[in-house]
């Protein structure tokens, strides 16, 4: 009876999954991973489906102009970045704040803006000098008929670059064209080769046109892109993709992300993103860097390997020994002696993990 009951303890199922998931959390930590529960950690060795946002996400977020092209016999290069740059000084977006970064470096004098309005997924507006000056893509000119049918082949040219073409209207007449670029940041392809390599399926979100988007992507190695899509629409994509059954994990870093981080079913957002998107993610990269998203995968599965491992060997043991000590066959002192080994067993395996490359 004795050698039953010490047998039968289940100290070694009560461990087998808190140890292996601490383990886990905090070997995350020092790869600068930060799960906030066990769920996420659990959920992110499952998924089969990795959307990168692209700006700030897969790219630097930091866009600089390049391009400055003048439309108008009124305005030159410095006069057309001026009105833009005016007009952008109430713009919180990264191209915004590059057009005005520009008329910094070229210490041009900028007016502030009267009437300013920003049509999110559009662009910007306002009122400079007397003037009404239209800042943004070719969906917002369309919204107020402004048309140039000579400028099309322009912006093909600088979006087949992966530049992302701003288009300038003033008084309702198509004045000019200022082209942004964003580079690639470090590692975000061989972070993207990595996800290939294990099997996963890699996809990139955002509101910018498809020929810049796809030119960014062929840069990154990504395949599939979802390109055009507004801030409010992000969340429905994500949505319709795991209509099509995928398991997903939506990698973002901006406040627009975080209705797709949250609608994911593993949501990263990049640790030096807004607040609003680390609030809406149960895993954060802390340091920024898209590699920690295959290292966040591989440390999932192989922390649930090592669940499944725990869990096999308590059951294990309790089937062989168990019916043992009930017919008398084991010695209350190995009884012991047996149960203290596998606790030590599945906290030693759930150690193992802190020693594993991921």
């Amino acid at each position: 009876t004795v050698a039953v009951l010490v047998i039968a303890c289940p100290c070694a199922m009560g461990l087998a999954t808190p140890t292996a998931v601490m383990v886990g959390t905090g070997k995350g930590a020092e790869l600068g991973i930060l799960f906030k529960s066990s769920e996420a950690l659990e959920r992110a060795g499952k998924i089969n489906m990795v959307v990168f946002d692209k700006t700030g996400t897969i790219t630097r977020g930091q866009p600089s102009v390049t391009d400055i092209i003048s439309l108008s016999p009124d305005f030159d290069e410095n006069g057309l970045l001026q009105f833009a740059a005016s007009v952008e000084k109430g713009s919180e977006h990264p191209l915004g704040e590059a057009i005005v970064a520009e008329a910094g470096n070229r210490s041009l004098p900028l007016e502030s803006p009267e009437a300013f309005m920003a049509d999110v997924g559009y662009g910007v507006e306002g009122i400079v000098k007397s003037k009404t000056v239209r800042v943004g893509n070719i969906k917002l000119m369309e919204k107020y008929s402004i048309r140039d049918t000579h400028i099309q082949s322009k912006v093909l040219a600088l979006q087949n670059d992966g530049k992302t073409a701003i288009l300038v209207a003033v008084d309702q007449k198509l004045s000019g064209i200022i082209a942004v670029a964003d580079t690639i940041k470090e590692g975000s392809i061989d972070a993207v080769q990595q996800l290939k390599q294990m099997g996963l399926h890699v996809t990139m979100i955002t509101g910018d046109n498809f020929q810049t988007a796809h030119a960014i992507a062929a840069q990154a190695g990504i395949d599939r892109v979802l390109a055009e899509v507004l801030p409010g629409d992000k969340g429905a994509e994500i949505k319709k993709l795991q209509s099509e059954g995928y398991i997903t994990t939506m990698i973002g870093d901006g406040i627009n992300d975080a209705p797709a981080l949250a609608q994911s079913d593993v949501g990263m957002a990049i640790g030096t993103g807004t607040d609003v998107a680390i609030a809406s993610a149960p895993v954060v990269l802390i340091s920024g860097d898209l590699r920690g998203v295959p290292r966040a995968v591989n440390l999932s599965r192989h922390t649930l390997k090592t669940i499944k491992q725990n869990l096999f060997w308590a059951f294990f043991y309790n089937i062989i020994l168990i019916p043992a000590a009930a017919a008398g066959l084991l010695n209350p002192m190995l009884a012991a002696a047996a149960m203290a080994f596998s606790s030590v067993f599945v906290v030693s395996n759930s150690l193992r993990l802190r020693s594993r490359k991921i």
